[in-house]
C-alpha cells in the first residue's frame, strides 16, 4: 500500500473510534442530549379465525337438558305441602306426683304442653290434608303453616293407625291441593322428591329415586306397602308429599330406617293409592271398615313346611283361630295352611292381612285351605275388624 493511502487509512480509523467513544459517553453520561429514536412497532394482534356456529339443539338434547332441573315439579307441589305443629297436655310424672313432695314444695309443676313437628299435604281445595297418625295421634291442638306464610287451627277429621294416615281440616280460601299421581305408572329408578319441613328448618326439597315397592314386614304399621326411596327424609317430613318428575302425589312420607337419627337413604312412603282409600272411607263413614276373619297367621317357610310335614311349600299356616269366630265357625283349624281368598293367592301374612282386609263385613268369603293331604274350600261370614286391634295376628 502507499503511504499516503495507508496515512489516510489510519487516520479514518482513528476517527471512527474516537466518534464511537464519544457517543458511548455521551449516550452514558447524558443520554437526552442524544436525537429520540422512533418507537418500535408493535405487532398487531392475531385474530383468531372464525368459530364455525353450533349445530342447532334438537329436541332430543332439549328433553336431556331439561330432565337435569326438577324445578317445575318442585313448584308445582310445594305450595301443597304444610307445616304441622301437634300440642297436647301431659301432666309431670315422678317427685311432682308424690303427695309428700306437693305438702312441702306445693303443685309449682303444673301440666306440661308437648309438642311434635311434623308435614302434611293439602288434597283437597276444601281444606283436607293427608298426614301421619303419628304426627297427631293424642294432639289437643294442631296447628297448621302453609308455604305462603297463612297460619290455621286445623280439625281432625279421623285417623287410621293401622296405615299410620290421619285427615285434617282447615278453613282458609284460595287452598292449592296437590294433583294425584298413578301408582301403576310408578316403577322402580324413577326420580322421586321428598318435600317436607324436616327439623323445622323450614320447606325443604330433597331428590332420589325409587329403590322399591311394595316393602313390608317392616313393623311400622300392620298394612304395609310401602314405596322405597334415598330421597334425603329427616325427622319432620314425616306426613309430607312425595311427588314425582311432573309434581304429582305418589306417597306420604312415613318413616326412615336410621341409627343416628338422620337420613341414610332409606325412606319409607305410603303409596297414594292406599292413601286415596282412607280419605275416602274417612270422609264417607268416619272410619276406615276393614274385613276380619279371626285368626294368627304365619309366613311358611319350606324349613317350617318340612318341619311340621306338610304337603304345601306356599301359603300362610294358620298358627290360631279366636274361638266363635269368623274362621272358627267356618270350620278353619290350627295347622290348616291358606293359599287363596276369594280366588286371589297369598302367599305370606301381608298378602293374607291385605285380602282379608278387602272384604267387606257379612259378605261370605271362599277362603282355599290344605289340611294335610286335603284341599278344602271353606265359606267363612266375615266380620268388622275390631278395635283395639291385634297387631300380631289377622
Amino acid at each position: 500500500m502507499a503511504p499516503p493511502m495507508r496515512k489516510l487509512w489510519l487516520l479514518f480509523a482513528q476517527t471512527v473510534t474516537v466518534g464511537l467513544g464519544l457517543w458511548f459517553v455521551v449516550a452514558t453520561m447524558q443520554p437526552h442530549w442524544l436525537p429520540a429514536t422512533a418507537p418500535r412497532a408493535t405487532p398487531a394482534p392475531q385474530i383468531a379465525a372464525p368459530v364455525e356456529p353450533l349445530p342447532p339443539v334438537t329436541p332430543q338434547a332439549a328433553s336431556a337438558a331439561a330432565t337435569t332441573s326438577y324445578s317445575h315439579a318442585a313448584k308445582r307441589a310445594a305450595p301443597s305441602v304444610v307445616s304441622i305443629v301437634a300440642s297436647k297436655t301431659a301432666r309431670g310424672r315422678g317427685a311432682a306426683d308424690d303427695p309428700w313432695f306437693r305438702h312441702f314444695f306445693g303443685n309449682e309443676r303444673g301440666p306440661q304442653t308437648q309438642t311434635g313437628l311434623g308435614s302434611g299435604v293439602i288434597v283437597s281445595a276444601d281444606g283436607y290434608l293427608l298426614t301421619n297418625n303419628h304426627v297427631v295421634e293424642g294432639a289437643s291442638d294442631i296447628d297448621v303453616q302453609l308455604a305462603d306464610g297463612r297460619q290455621a287451627r286445623a280439625r281432625l277429621v279421623g285417623t287410621d293407625p293401622e296405615t299410620d294416615l290421619a285427615l285434617l281440616q282447615i278453613q282458609l280460601d284460595g287452598l292449592p291441593a296437590i294433583a294425584l299421581g298413578d301408582m301403576r305408572a310408578l316403577q322402580v329408578g324413577d326420580v322421586v322428591l321428598a318435600i317436607g319441613n324436616p327439623f323445622n328448618v323450614g320447606q325443604t326439597v330433597t331428590s332420589g329415586i325409587v329403590s322399591a315397592l311394595g316393602r313390608n314386614r317392616l313393623g311400622l304399621s300392620t298394612f304395609e306397602n310401602f314405596i322405597q326411596t334415598d330421597a334425603a327424609i329427616n325427622p319432620g317430613n314425616s306426613g309430607g308429599a312425595l311427588v314425582d318428575a311432573d309434581g304429582r302425589l305418589v306417597g306420604i312420607n312415613t318413616a326412615i330406617y336410621s341409627r343416628s337419627g338422620g337420613s341414610m337413604g332409606i325412606g319409607f312412603a305410603i303409596p297414594v293409592d292406599t292413601a286415596r282409600s282412607v280419605v275416602q272411607a274417612l270422609l264417607r263413614d268416619g272410619q276406615v271398615t276393614r274385613g276380619w276373619i279371626g285368626v294368627e297367621p304365619r309366613d311358611l317357610s319350606p324349613e317350617l313346611a318340612a318341619s311340621l310335614r306338610l304337603t304345601v311349600t306356599q301359603g300362610v299356616l294358620i298358627t290360631g283361630v279366636l274361638q266363635d269366630g269368623p274362621a272358627s265357625r267356618g270350620g278353619m283349624r290350627p295347622g290348616d295352611v291358606v293359599v287363596a281368598i276369594g280366588g286371589t293367592e297369598v302367599l305370606n301374612t301381608a298378602e293374607l292381612l291385605a285380602a282379608v282386609a278387602a272384604l267387606q263385613p257379612q259378605s261370605v268369603a271362599s277362603v282355599a285351605v290344605r289340611r294335610g293331604a286335603q284341599a278344602l274350600q271353606l265359606h267363612l261370614t266375615v266380620a268388622q275388624r275390631p278395635k283395639p286391634l291385634r297387631r300380631s295376628g289377622e
